[in-house]
């Protein structure tokens, strides 16, 4: 059954993550980028200031929410909980090991310009966001597709049909990358580095992301503004610590890094233009994994956000890509590489370390150990288990969403029962197909969300646009709030 199943995953993972599809989501990331003239670099202080630097002085990005909507903070945690994962760690490891040290390049690219592909998605969510009938605001690729495209000449039933699409590849992807591929890691490294079983930690899991998920969006929320911060600084302060202790091997890292975004040949003088392919695939691929850029996947709880204006959001998506791939992507990347025990030309791992036969799923906690002894292996241990539990809470609330737009708003609570029974599945099974089935529904669901950013494309720069005029340059201008008059009448009014 199970290589059934990897056979045909195998057959679809060529074409969804293919060069077109790759072209695609790079196309996306310049368009966008190019649109709001280098936002993501031109009002850096800017977007750093309403982001990072607001959660310390507006008590209004923090606050709790009466109504069903999360604060702005709460948004970013539970974004960051389904993208800061396994991807993070695991799957950085793989695209060095597979790709070699080039990937990492193509990985900093596509998050790059994958910055203003999330900060798109975002602005189109809260303008193309509505209320349910319990109040809740449900925002998403699936409504921007409906009443963004759809409402485009000509494109109604087109809109509608890439909408259903979006939101069937989002609901199996939730048991896929926010599901299969987290609890299989955690499984994975409580067996290898405490010796439980892994169907004990199945349970366990089970049990814990039933009382939390089924609770529904308030409580995942309350649940992530805690774990998160937590877990990426306590990850941030153990990297950094190998970072500057290895501070003598960083222009090696560099050069390599560098050298083999461009190399021709693979490791052993393989076939020309190999290496570079290889590169650029893992970089891109596991990038995409890790931040999420172009998957239209976080928006979901972006749109919850009590936020009003669309371009605020937009730069908390900016950050999101950020502080994923930029800072956490790159600190394993750097802590792996300044090792040793990778070849720094072909990113290909030493046979073994200590006896141990080193792969994806234990280098990084080998790094960690030969810095910090027993206690190394077990640091990591605990930062999968923490990162990937988070993403399964995150990744809860995006396919519930999706479930919710396909079946109606009672039939979620069927769902969250189902995607918690699971999590039990993904902590027995094999590595390598849960890991390459979340690659093939990543790149399913990707191809509906960009074709809806580049037709409503035009939406973004004139929200953008808006906003810069009203706020950076003090221009009076009517504020750019919402694609639906009752609510662009109630947020203007809130504004004023």
């Amino acid at each position: 059954m199970l290589d059934t199943i990897a056979k045909v995953n195998g057959f679809l993972n060529n074409i969804v993550w293919g060069w077109p599809a790759l072209i695609l989501l790079a196309f996306v990331g310049v368009l966008t980028t190019c649109l709001t003239k280098f936002f993501q670099v031109s009002h850096f202080g800017h977007w750093m200031k309403q982001t990072i630097g607001a959660i310390f002085r507006d008590s209004k990005v923090t606050s709790h929410t009466t109504d069903r909507s999360i604060s702005q903070f709460q948004s970013l945690c539970t974004a960051l909980a389904a993208t800061v994962g396994t991807g993070n760690i695991v799957g950085v490891a793989g695209a060095i090991l597979v790709g070699g040290p080039g990937a990492v390049f193509w990985m900093w690219l596509i998050a790059f310009f994958g910055m203003m592909t999330n900060y798109s998605e975002n602005v189109l969510g809260i303008y193309y966001r509505r209320k349910n009938e319990q109040g809740e605001w449900c925002g998403g690729a699936m409504y921007y597709l409906r009443d963004g495209l759809g409402a485009k000449k000509g494109c109604k039933t087109i809109g509608k049909v890439l909408a259903v699409l979006f939101s069937v590849f989002c609901f199996l992807a939730s048991f896929g990358i926010g599901n299969m591929t987290q609890v299989n890691s955690i499984s994975g490294n409580m067996e290898a580095v405490f010796h439980v079983p892994t169907w004990v930690t199945g349970i366990a899991i089970l049990v814990l992301a039933g009382l939390v998920i089924v609770g529904g969006l308030k409580r995942i929320a309350s649940v992530t503004e805690k774990i998160v911060p937590f877990m990426v600084i306590l990850y941030i302060v153990g990297s950094l610590f190998i970072l500057i202790t290895n501070f003598h091997m960083i222009p090696a890292v560099f050069g390599a890094i560098f050298q083999g975004a461009f190399a021709v040949k693979a490791a052993g003088g393989g076939i020309v233009g190999y290496g570079m392919k290889l590169a650029i695939e893992q970089g891109m691929k596991r990038g995409v994994f890790s931040n999420e850029a172009g998957l239209g996947s976080s928006v979901m709880v972006h749109s919850n956000s009590n936020v009003k204006e669309p371009v605020l959001q937009g730069m908390w998506g900016i950050f999101e890509v950020f502080a994923d791939t930029i800072i956490v992507c790159t600190l394993t990347a750097f802590a792996v590489l300044s090792s040793g025990l990778v070849d720094l030309e072909t990113g290909v791992a030493v046979p073994e370390y200590n006896g141990m036969a080193l792969t994806k799923a234990n280098i990084v906690s080998t790094v960690f150990s030969m810095h910090f002894g027993k206690l190394g292996a077990a640091f990591v241990a605990i930062a999968v288990m923490l990162f990937a539990f988070s993403t399964v809470l995150g990744w809860s609330h995006y396919g519930s969403k999706a479930c919710e737009y396909l079946f109606g708003t009672k039939s979620t609570i069927v769902y969250r029962v189902i995607f918690v029974v699971a999590t039990f599945g993904g902590a027995v099974m094999g590595d390598n197909l849960a890991w390459d089935i979340a690659d093939t529904l990543n790149g399913m669901m990707m191809i509906p969300n960009l074709i809806g950013v580049i037709v409503l494309s035009p939406v973004v720069y004139r929200i953008t646009k808006n906003y810069v005029a009203r706020v950076l340059r003090g221009e009076k201008a009517e504020p750019i709030l919402s694609a639906f008059p009752d609510i662009q009448a109630e947020h203007a009014a809130a504004e004023d």
